[in-house]
């Protein structure tokens, strides 16, 4: 997780939210862009020194998060961040495929030329990034990409429900993405939703969002079953030992 001190004094003179949200959306912004890993221990002690802060609301936060299904609280306070199965994969993808859409076409008559434009220089970002095997740079652009889009959606609600479905998928990304990164059988489908936001076309920019959750996740998700299978295949062999 990036490093940042919280000022305590200053979160509560310029801050109505308690303390313990603010560590929690620092910990949630980490999670959405794929700064953790699955498995990841996270321990109070240190959560608190990057943050500079105390313990007590970096272990409300977190328990926050595990409600959330982000990360999991294991036997003598052993807390790690979830790895998801290749089933929970699939239906927040589903989830996301008809959801997204959505924010997207509600984006659309928000949205301005700079705003398009802007989305066209994080897609480059993301193609360069992806080019030269700079994952974390990678993921930080398709997350920019995705919801400078849906921040526009003037739906508040929506846009809170997806970053819930992203703190459970990023950690999962940022594994998996160098060996499965999303592949495209013709163009990459952000350059088709690009198009469809100049051209104002609320159909075309639908089909473009859904087409890239689908084809972007079928290297992902046979990622996950080939890790599931091998999984299963270890513990068959241990039950036979």
């Amino acid at each position: 997780m990036t490093d940042g001190m919280i000022d305590e004094t200053a979160a509560a003179e310029d801050d109505p939210l308690p303390l313990s949200e603010v560590v929690y959306a620092r910990l949630r912004q980490s999670l959405m862009r794929a700064e953790l890993k699955p498995h990841e221990r996270l321990k109070v002690r240190d959560l608190a020194r990057q943050m500079g802060t105390s313990e007590t609301p970096v272990r409300e936060a977190l328990f926050q998060l595990a409600h959330e299904g982000a990360i999991e609280i294991r036997p003598r306070y052993y807390i790690r961040v979830r790895r998801l199965t290749l089933d929970e994969y699939t239906e927040i993808r589903d989830i996301r495929m008809s959801l997204e859409p959505m924010a997207a076409e509600r984006a659309l008559p928000h949205i301005t030329e700079a705003d398009i434009d802007r989305l066209a220089v994080v897609h480059e970002t993301l193609v360069h990034a992806e080019a030269t095997g700079d994952w974390p740079t990678a993921l930080q652009a398709n997350f920019d990409f995705h919801f400078g889009l849906y921040s526009r959606s003037g739906m508040p609600t929506l846009t809170e429900v997806l970053e819930g479905l992203w703190i459970r998928i990023g950690p999962i990304l940022s594994e998996l993405y160098p060996h499965a990164h999303p592949t495209y059988a013709e163009r990459h489908q952000h350059l088709n939703v690009l198009d469809a936001l100049r051209a104002r076309d609320p159909y075309s920019l639908r089909e473009a969002i859904r087409m890239d959750l689908f084809e972007g996740g079928r290297a992902l998700r046979q990622h996950l079953a080939d890790h599931a299978a091998a999984q299963a295949a270890l513990q068959k062999g241990r039950r036979r030992g």
